[in-house]
């Protein structure tokens, strides 16, 4: 037979009509689901990059991912601390479903023996079950051991530390023991964590870059201790540092100039992560995000300040006003994501129905019942996101938002009503002038507390 001869199957004649349409149909190509890397800073406040205002902190490879790609300026953390956020980012689920623990940080002496429940469903074990090989590396705190680590939670690969906070150069926690992990167990590395995290994060993508991935790169900076990539360690193993030495060996209780070092060390992470993409080929087909797990501190006990920056926004970490969740956050998705700026509100918890839908296997997600909705409408079509209410409450302080109306209900204080939209700052109360609207709030966040609390 010459190559330009075909030999057809035997086949009856009626079926031929068949064949010969079918052959002059072009057949569809199998083509590879996209790859995800999303980035988390930790306490990085919404005014701490260059693109969104800084004037010191030179932050030049998020500001080139932000132009790149689309930079939101209404995208807020499900919670105002660590662990609340990670929670919800890694289940798409209110963290408060999960028990009051998660409403603030897990504190590696009272929470020492509890986390996130093993087997819950979660993005990484989601996009696993799809065929991605799914990777974390840096800071995890949803549990201090096995088995609440990430193996128990859908990742083939986890090196970082499993406390809230670690010294950057020794890996040393609050209470004194080595906290570097590979997997499940304890394997201490030399470096600076973000380096680390950098290092394992490009390691990763090598192995992976003939199959999907999902890279979660949850950095430990800007949380405290304070130190620099140049710094000495300073914690050792076997002291305590539940005090005010778990900051550092602060030499100023104006820590502006070591905060800076430390925006900028994840900025030069991001840089390689990204140059990493670009330089294999990958960054038409990878998702890149970026945000922060909360807002910035401004100060801190014991009078340090000049921390951090939230911009024009009011409070910081630990608060319900928009300084305490509204935070950076940029996706990056060349050929996909046509570059801009948008003002649509969203949460971290819209990150994992958003990444499965663009995997192809949002379908599988509809029995999970999620709380966060896809962003891809918004992502690759610029559509609107529909209307709806969220929420933020860790413990006695609570927050509801309906469009550009925001109610904050701080502990035994009176509820106070806000409209963002004329006032972002958070100075007006406008309960005397809007009591329906601030009736209607009340109801929404009562109703939600009633669902959330039913464990």
């Amino acid at each position: 037979m010459t190559g330009l001869e075909i030999e057809l199957p035997r086949r009856s004649f009626l079926a031929m009509p068949a064949l010969w349409a079918s052959m002059a149909r072009p057949q569809p190509q199998t083509k590879r689901p996209p790859n995800f890397v999303v980035i988390l800073a930790d306490d990085l406040g919404y005014g701490d990059l260059g693109i969104y205002g800084h004037p010191v902190n030179r932050t030049p490879h998020l500001d080139r991912l932000a132009r790149e790609g689309l930079r939101f300026t209404d995208f807020h953390s499900n919670g105002p601390m660590c662990s609340p956020t990670r929670a919800a980012l890694l289940t798409g689920k209110y963290q408060h479903r999960f028990g009051e623990a998660f409403e603030g940080a897990l504190d590696d002496k009272a929470d020492f023996d509890r986390g996130l429940p093993p087997g819950v469903p979660t993005i990484a074990s989601t996009l696993r079950a799809a065929g991605y090989a799914t990777g974390i590396y840096g800071k995890w705190h949803l549990g201090y051991r096995p088995p609440f680590l990430p193996p128990s939670y859908g990742f083939d690969d986890f090196r970082g530390l499993s406390s809230g906070d670690g010294d950057h150069h020794s890996h040393i926690n609050r209470s004194g023991r080595p906290d570097w992990w590979h997997n499940d167990r304890l394997a201490g590395e030399s470096g600076y964590t973000a380096d680390l995290v950098t290092r394992h994060g490009i390691e990763f993508i090598d192995r992976h870059r003939e199959r999907p991935f999902f890279l979660y790169l949850p950095h430990l900076a800007i949380h405290f201790p304070w130190q620099g990539p140049r710094d000495q360690a300073h914690r050792v193993e076997g002291r305590s540092y539940h005090d005010l030495s778990k900051l550092g060996p602060m030499e100023s209780k104006d820590v502006g100039a070591k905060v800076r070092e430390m925006v900028e060390a994840v900025d030069d992470s991001v840089g390689r992560i990204v140059r990493a993409l670009d330089e294999r080929n990958l960054s038409e087909n990878t998702l890149v995000v970026f945000t922060s797990d909360n807002g910035g501190y401004l100060t801190y006990s014991g009078g340090f300040h000049n921390i951090s920056s939230n911009g024009p926004l009011r409070g910081q970490k630990t608060d319900v006003f928009e300084g305490g969740h509204r935070v950076p956050a940029i996706a990056r998705w060349p050929g996909h994501i046509r570059p801009g700026v948008s003002g649509q509100t969203a949460m971290t918890f819209d990150l994992f129905p958003t990444l499965a839908e663009l995997a192809g296997v949002g379908g599988a997600t509809g029995s999970l019942k999620l709380d966060g909705v896809s962003l891809r409408p918004l992502l690759l079509d610029g559509r609107p996101l529909p209307a709806r209410t969220l929420f933020w409450r860790m413990r006695g302080k609570k927050a509801v938002r309906q469009g550009d109306w925001k109610l904050v209900r701080n502990g035994p204080e009176e509820p106070q009503l806000f409209n963002l939209g004329q006032d972002l700052g958070e100075t007006t109360d406008r309960s005397g002038a809007e009591p329906e609207i601030r009736a209607q709030l009340l109801r929404e966040l009562a109703r939600w507390e009633t669902g959330v609390d039913a464990i």
